[in-house]
């Protein structure tokens, strides 16, 4: 993804359609949202592209412009909806069962929300097994069926007069799988395809058939999907942006804004325990086992990265992390996430920190996938192709180029992103030396 500085960027006329893979509690919450932005009733809390600044040039200065108006994004009014679901709920029916939004708040804007209805999704209960519904393509292959995708996406981009699409992953969590030979390759992978091979999961036919379509991808799950060979080597060849994994929402967002403030004060840790609680589609997907596999690995790998104990081994070597996620059906969307945090301090004395966020699993993630569509965008008409890192802002388990370990500071990620922002529009980068201030 080499771009040059103060380049070129393509403006955002016309439609962007946002394709959503699952149309469950995220999608709904993200779509009913926006309408609600749109009819005056709500606003847009969350979201950095509609609700954040950037600062440009010294503090003196005092540029300090929208986001969204210094790179011109693309504006709320000019979205288009469509989703694909194994169950044929419309998006006002699905949001209703969701649970995730108020009643008198969905009667409000419900006449958008009927006229989204899925389109039928390519299922293989093997990779979900906690989830079973009808609306689902068949087909003799996955070829076949990737075939079936790209020909909804064409014409949802005709139906819609769609100028842009843009394709977001938002179902659920699918089994662990590891990389496997038939993914190092365009070619390999293509006739894995065809042979219906195990090792090409349902969010890989998705990620293939945007990617086809011209269309850049975006993965909100933890799964494998297109952080392999053979997707990066066609969004590259296809001059796409692509960026994942796993929307950072409840107590993984925390994790990467409190460890990075241990680190600072070198604060040592001997252990962080981590429970969930939560009673909607995704804790019922999480309480199989190899589901609950592909989430702990993206959650467990944050605080390593954060700390560096092969750097600080003082203070961070063999401390204990725990996460587990129980499967509570009466807190719905209400997510609740539990932290016991031991830390150590001068003189090596003990210390303990409590977290009991009770926070809105859907609520935190529909800014997210808004950001990510625009920014996907963005990405698209600046000619940026391949692995996205400056949007690691968004993801549990951030995807980078090959051999690269993540960064998982929250506060560096947010740096990394605006001075992305910077660089594409030819403004100088902030470094927050200071020292120009004092000569």
């Amino acid at each position: 993804m080499t771009v040059a500085r103060g380049t070129e960027i393509a403006p955002a006329k016309g439609k962007l359609g946002v394709l959503l893979v699952g149309l469950g509690a995220v999608s709904t919450t993200f779509i009913a949202g926006i309408e609600a932005i749109k009819a005056g009733i709500a606003e847009p809390i969350g979201s950095l592209t509609q609700m954040g600044t950037i600062r440009l040039g010294k503090r003196t200065d005092n540029r300090v412009p929208m986001i969204k108006d210094f790179v011109q994004l693309t504006g709320l009014k000019d979205l288009v909806f469509g989703a694909w679901d194994i169950f044929p709920d419309s998006a006002y029916q699905a949001a209703a069962h969701a649970g995730v939004l108020e009643s008198n708040l969905l009667a409000r804007i419900k006449t958008p929300l009927q006229k989204i209805k899925p389109m039928k999704a390519v299922f293989d209960q093997t990779y979900v097994k906690r989830l079973q519904g009808d609306n689902v393509k068949t087909g003799k292959h996955k070829m076949d069926l990737a075939e079936q995708l790209i020909a909804d996406i064409a014409e949802f981009k005709r139906k819609n007069k769609c100028d842009r699409l843009v394709m977001i992953w938002a179902a659920s969590t699918e089994i662990f799988l590891k990389t496997h030979p038939v993914h190092k390759t365009l070619d390999s992978f293509e006739q894995a395809m065809r042979e219906n091979h195990k090792a090409i999961a349902p969010s890989m036919v998705y990620a293939y058939a945007a990617l086809k379509s011209g269309v850049p991808f975006a993965n909100g799950a933890p799964n494998l999907t297109v952080d392999i060979p053979a997707l990066r080597l066609l969004a590259e060849k296809n001059n796409l942006p692509v960026c994942g994994k796993d929307f950072k929402t409840g107590q993984t967002l925390m994790k990467t804004i409190i460890a990075p403030g241990l680190k600072s004060r070198m604060l040592g840790l001997h252990g962080w325990y981590s429970t969930n609680i939560l009673g909607n589609r995704d804790g019922e997907v999480l309480d199989d086992p190899d589901s609950f596999k592909t989430k702990e690995e993206s959650k467990l790998s944050v605080l390593e990265y954060i700390l560096q104990p092969e750097v600080y081994p003082k203070l961070y070597r063999d401390f204990s992390h725990v996460v587990r996620i129980n499967y509570y059906p009466p807190r719905g969307d209400n997510k609740e996430g539990w932290d016991n945090i031991d830390i150590f301090g001068w003189l090596g004395y003990p210390m303990q920190i409590k977290i009991d966020f009770l926070c809105r699993d859907s609520i935190l993630a529909a800014p997210i996938v808004l950001d990510l569509a625009l920014f996907l965008d963005l990405a698209q008409r600046a000619r940026m192709k391949g692995v996205q890192e400056w949007l690691s802002f968004y993801f549990k388990s951030p995807q980078t180029a090959p051999g690269l370990y993540p960064e998982h500071d929250i506060f560096i990620q947010l740096m990394k992103l605006k001075n992305t922002l910077r660089h594409l529009r030819g403004e100088t980068l902030i470094t927050h030396l200071g020292l120009e201030y004092y000569d």
